[in-house]
């Protein structure tokens, strides 16, 4: 696993050696930075679906929720970053030192699972966005593949386990006191 991860990451790095594609996946990781893409979509849809008003803030407190996790499991796991040892030069900078799991990675796929519950249109839109998300962290050499598939597996069971609590206004009758 160990060698597979720093082959596809070698490999997926050297991408980022063309200047557009470097600059698409710095974008999507300075947007991605703490979730704030992810919250400020799941915002924005609370904003402009009064209907799933209570559902859309729900889902965005799961997406954060979601990314809270990763920091608490990079607490307790403690990988060290790809450039960390040596070897792959990072194309940003990082919140902190440890890559293991993908926060970006996380929150993307916790607002995919969340957001795509509440519009047929967000369930087509929003994971290309997604998947383009998690590659970029492998693109600019700060998480492995590893990192990242962990990643989208916590943020994916966080948001599915409070589907529930998500929906809950839609299963009351619209009201939002759930």
């Amino acid at each position: 696993m160990h060698d597979m991860d720093h082959r596809l990451l070698s490999a997926l790095r050297d991408c980022g050696s063309d200047a557009r594609v470097a600059a698409a996946a710095r974008a999507l990781s300075r947007t991605g930075e703490h979730g704030a893409l992810w919250i400020v979509a799941g915002l924005a849809g609370a904003a402009v679906d009064r209907e799933r008003r209570g559902a859309w803030l729900r889902g965005t407190a799961l997406t954060a929720t979601a990314h809270l996790a990763s920091m608490g499991v990079k607490r307790v796991v403690r990988r060290p970053r790809p450039a960390a040892l040596g070897g792959i030069e990072p194309l940003v900078r990082t919140a902190g030192r440890h890559s293991f799991p993908s926060s970006h990675a996380t929150s993307a796929a916790a607002a995919v699972v969340a957001y795509g519950a509440l519009r047929p249109v967000g369930a087509h839109l929003l994971p290309p966005l997604a998947a383009a998300m998690c590659v970029s962290r492998m693109v600019v050499g700060v998480h492995y593949p590893s990192d990242v598939a962990a990643g989208a597996a916590l943020g994916a069971l966080t948001a599915r386990v409070g589907a529930a609590w998500m929906n809950a206004a839609r299963m009351n009758g619209g009201r939002t006191d759930a």
